[in-house]
């Protein structure tokens, strides 16, 4: 999502008249597209802004933090909400594969998580302004098209019904609604070489159409990113996921059955407040059963404003690291 708002912001400050700078040094504008959901990036921008500052004009973008708004606004020129530039079509900076965001905002407020308050509350946007852009990336011969959203499972987009379109008295009031696997379907039912892919979905979101969509779409690439986040169920709560272990388990039970050869990456958060090594060795145990293709491992850092902000971060980062390599080394084997 990070890589396709820069498209988008690319696309901005060309149409403002700007062009792109041969290296950082030599630009007059820097543009610091931010992303809250970990406290290293949220660095790495405070690191860019002091570098910069009193020398070139700089723009603050993407997710950002009231916190963080508050403490930079004097020290930028301006601030760029998601929602000023994720209706501009993008500058596709990828020659393979290209990224579609369907939505944008996330309504779920999983406790450590801070999107919703930087990006706002779910939006998706029209299915035939996706099929379009879709089209077009064919005709233009990208063969790998990825859809983007903080939790595609829930995307929902309205039209109007053709049946009723002649009846004056029924255009506004009857609808027919397009959920995530009825677009998955109008893709894949698109002519053309290529295929599509998708991100991020949410386990409680997944439901048996999704999953019968899935295995009957051949343009759609065999994998997905199912986050887990923990393998403890006080910890999910805690997280306020709202599934078990056990549920989640028989979901990927459901996924494999339907969808054979499948590939599974997810997310897994260590060291979140009160993790103890009891519920940590249960997240060891659930990667076990279900022998993920891959994982991207956080080691926990709060967000202000989120409800585990208020909670004690009690896990020493020494202790992080070391359940961070442990994860690291089970799933992603390939790279040891």
């Amino acid at each position: 999502m990070n890589e396709s708002d820069s498209e988008k912001i690319v696309s901005l400050l060309q149409k403002q008249g700007h062009r792109p700078a041969k290296n950082e040094a030599d630009a007059d504008l820097i543009v610091l597209n931010c992303c809250s959901v970990r406290q290293t990036a949220v660095h790495r921008v405070y690191d860019k802004i002091n570098k910069h500052r009193g020398k070139k004009k700089i723009i603050l973008a993407g997710c950002v933090l009231e916190k963080d708004k508050n403490e930079l606004k004097e020290k930028v020129s301006e601030i760029w909400h998601p929602d000023s530039y994720f209706e501009c079509a993008p500058i596709y900076q990828n020659k393979t594969t290209v990224y579609v965001p369907i939505m944008t905002g996330c309504n779920n407020f999983c406790s450590y998580c801070a999107v919703p308050y930087t990006r706002g509350r779910e939006k998706s946007r029209p299915a035939s302004d996706i099929i379009n852009d879709v089209k077009n990336l064919i005709l233009k011969e990208y063969k790998d098209i990825m859809l983007l959203g903080q939790n595609v499972n829930s995307y929902k987009s309205e039209i109007r019904n053709p049946k009723f379109e002649t009846n004056s008295k029924f255009k506004s009031s009857k609808t027919k609604t397009i959920n995530f696997a009825k677009l998955l379907k109008a893709i894949n039912d698109l002519p053309g070489n290529f295929r599509f892919t998708f991100m991020t979905s949410h386990p409680k979101d997944m439901s048996d159409e999704l999953i019968k969509t899935m295995a009957k779409c051949k343009k759609l690439t065999k994998e997905i990113h199912l986050p887990v986040q923990s393998g403890d169920n006080t910890i999910l709560r805690k997280m306020n996921r709202h599934y078990t272990t056990a549920q989640y388990k028989s979901l990927i039970k459901k996924i494999r059955k339907a969808i054979p050869g499948i590939k599974i990456s997810t997310d897994i958060i260590v060291g979140f407040p009160g993790e103890t090594k009891k519920q940590f060795q249960n997240s060891i145990k659930t990667c076990k059963q279900i022998n993920f293709d891959g994982a991207y491992i956080a080691k926990y850092s709060p967000r202000p404003g989120t409800a585990a902000s208020k909670l004690k971060d009690d896990i020493r980062i020494e202790e992080k690291k070391r359940r961070w390599k442990i994860l690291d080394k089970l799933i992603n084997k390939e790279y040891y």
